[in-house]
């Protein structure tokens, strides 16, 4: 396709207008996954442009149920621009995005390398330096959410903000497919999940972005922020919401919203 670049223009104009595109596979039901991640680079430059710089990536689609929805058997993964991350406790201005979601996750935060293909779950732990509680905001730039696998990876994967807690821990220290999670909105519990959701093992996840990554030539860093997927179901927020999440054993992390 050669309009892959245009397209990504449109999306980030859809970004900094808050205005949403309608589905590009309604507009061009062609679009491949890896066109879709060609337009993701496009959509990202002018930020980078500006004096962005990339600090991680956010893996996504890491559960069944939205692998059945989105009718794929794998997950995606978006980049984490500097602009993105926000302090814990922080307030966000609702009217900055389109229609915003929370989701509580587990953060891998690398002390060297990964560079696939052909990295293992030990690679991954031995090569984290801890895990933080997180907080996602992912917002869509397609008009209501309606999105295929390829909408979402073409607008990064539906990423827009993290906010990383106030706790962080060994992975080799506990399990983190049985960390649990708990998320509360106003003071009531509204979602509830264990680091199995991700794949099974959080690890999983970063082992399934470092191998795909590393078969297009691009490694993992020193430093990088890894976002390993949501341990429940997104929830929507509007301006007043509250929200804080707390992992067993790690810490946990808050945010509101205005």
């Amino acid at each position: 396709m050669t309009h892959l670049n245009p397209l990504g223009a449109q999306l980030h104009q859809a970004l900094t207008a808050r205005k949403p595109l309608a589905p590009l596979t309604e507009q061009y039901p062609e679009l491949t996954v890896a066109d879709a991640y060609q337009i993701q680079l496009a959509m990202l430059q002018p930020r980078l442009d500006a004096g962005q710089t990339v600090i991680g990536k956010k893996i996504g689609v890491t559960s069944q149920v939205v692998m059945d929805m989105l009718g794929v058997d794998q997950p995606d993964f978006g980049h984490l621009l500097s602009g993105m991350l926000v302090n814990d406790g922080a307030a966000l201005a609702c009217a900055d995005f389109i229609a915003p979601k929370a989701e509580g996750e587990i953060a891998f935060v690398l002390k060297q390398d990964l560079i696939g293909p052909g990295v293992t779950v030990a690679d991954v732990l031995r090569a984290t330096a801890y895990v933080m509680p997180c907080f996602e905001i992912v917002d869509s730039r397609i008009k209501d959410w309606k999105i295929k696998i390829q909408d979402t990876v073409a607008d990064n994967a539906s990423a827009a903000a993290f906010v990383l807690g106030d706790g962080v821990a060994d992975p080799r220290d506990i399990d983190l497919a049985c960390v649990g999670m708990t998320l509360e909105k106003n003071g009531e519990i509204v979602a509830t999940g264990a680091g199995a959701a991700a794949l099974g093992h959080p690890a999983n996840a970063v082992v399934w972005l470092a191998n795909t990554l590393g078969r297009l030539g691009i490694p993992l860093k020193k430093g990088e922020v890894i976002l390993s997927g949501s341990l429940a179901a997104m929830v929507p927020v509007q301006p007043g919401d509250q929200l804080r999440m707390s992992l067993g054993g790690i810490g946990s992390a808050s945010i509101r919203f205005v």
